[in-house]
């Protein structure tokens, strides 16, 4: 069985760079202080716990405290870890004003920190890892699950053309193109055979259903993934946009709907589950209400094909996660609970393959 892992306490907070991860501070404070209005120097980094993909760390300046995000070194998935994606979407959807953090600088240089890095800011606020927020109370899970919702169908509102992401991703194809791109993955991080990826992988690109209006599509959106307001169930910013890039936002949806079923390993490695809970008691919608508002808000249909997005979800779950485990097998990882991902394909893949079946596989 799955080592048990506190997510809260695992993932909260900052520890000591990594020796794999350390840069010459200094440098960096300098190249900040010539290319970032206002930036003063000496800097001191620290290594967020929170974080499979891309390294990020909290930056105190004599001008303030950043957050800074930078490509992992070593060997690297194609097309994976692309900072400069993640740089430009923030800044386009800042200036919308969706909540994000603003965003100072993109340095594509190696020479700097030994990868490339952006800078954003540093917001004050709440994550909170696990889903069904033990420590909260009915009336403010269910406030926080309405403004997660509104914040999504917020994002999913936006013509990508009018902000500047017309040529963020193709747009058509979507689903499509990302069973293909995370088979590829998924194979090449492979570690073990599991049936259910392989049959996933031959069923998924044969039944792919009608696709939506291409949006900007966050990826990963989950609560972990955004920062709240201290004390008020708000939305302050949503972070990791790595997975971003113009594509079916009802699959994107879908995916943030996956808590609902999650498998419930036990382990606390992988995303919350809402599985066995009491939702009326915590004060959490069930999913059809959670669906209904979205529907409400973007005028999308997202119940007809839902096992097969479901399916297709549980499956690039997977995948992601197998390319962690790829990560941890070539040194790459950059969590130090990244191993304990492995656990959770077998049971991923299996829920996918159950939802296939109820599409009719």
């Amino acid at each position: 069985m799955a080592e048990q892992i506190d997510r809260q306490t695992a993932f909260s907070g900052t520890k000591d760079v990594a020796e794999a991860l350390q840069f010459d501070e200094a440098k960096l404070a300098a190249w900040l202080e010539a290319n970032v209005d206002g930036f003063q120097g000496p800097l001191t980094a620290k290594q967020f716990k929170g974080g499979q993909s891309n390294p990020t760390y909290r930056i105190e300046a004599r001008s303030g405290n950043y957050v800074l995000r930078r490509k992992p070194p070593g060997k690297l998935l194609p097309s994976a870890h692309a900072v400069d994606r993640e740089y430009r979407v923030l800044d386009a959807l800042g200036k919308q004003g969706f909540a994000v953090p603003k965003v100072y600088c993109l340095c594509e240089d190696d020479s700097v920190v030994g990868t490339p890095f952006y800078l954003m800011d540093c917001v004050d606020g709440r994550i909170l890892w696990v889903s069904h927020m033990p420590d909260s109370n009915p009336t403010e899970r269910g406030a926080v699950f309405d403004a997660m919702n509104a914040t999504l169908a917020q994002l999913h509102s936006y013509d990508p053309q009018a902000i500047g992401l017309g040529d963020f991703g193709k747009p058509e194809n979507y689903v499509g193109r990302q069973i293909s791109r995370w088979s590829k993955q998924y194979v090449a991080s492979e570690t073990e055979k599991v049936e259910a990826m392989d049959r996933l992988m031959a069923w998924l690109p044969e039944n792919l259903p009608p696709e939506n209006p291409p949006r900007v599509v966050h990826g990963d959106f989950r609560l972990d993934n955004m920062i709240l307001h201290e004390t008020e169930p708000k939305v302050l910013a949503v972070l990791d946009w790595e997975l971003s890039t113009l594509g079916d936002p009802v699959a994107d949806f879908t995916y943030h709907c996956m808590q609902w079923h999650m498998p419930d390993t036990g382990s606390g490695a992988g995303t919350g589950s809402l599985v066995h809970m009491d939702l009326a008691s915590l004060g959490i919608p069930t999913i059809d209400a959670y669906i209904e508002a979205y529907e409400r808000r973007t005028g999308l249909t997202v119940g007809q094909h839902l096992d097969f997005y479901f399916a297709y979800n549980f499956f690039r779950l997977g995948a992601i996660l197998q390319g962690i485990v790829g990560r941890v097998r070539d040194g790459t990882a950059a969590n130090e609970n990244a191993a304990a991902m492995a656990s959770l394909i077998h049971p991923l893949s299996d829920k996918a393959w159950w939802f296939a079946e109820r599409a009719g596989a």
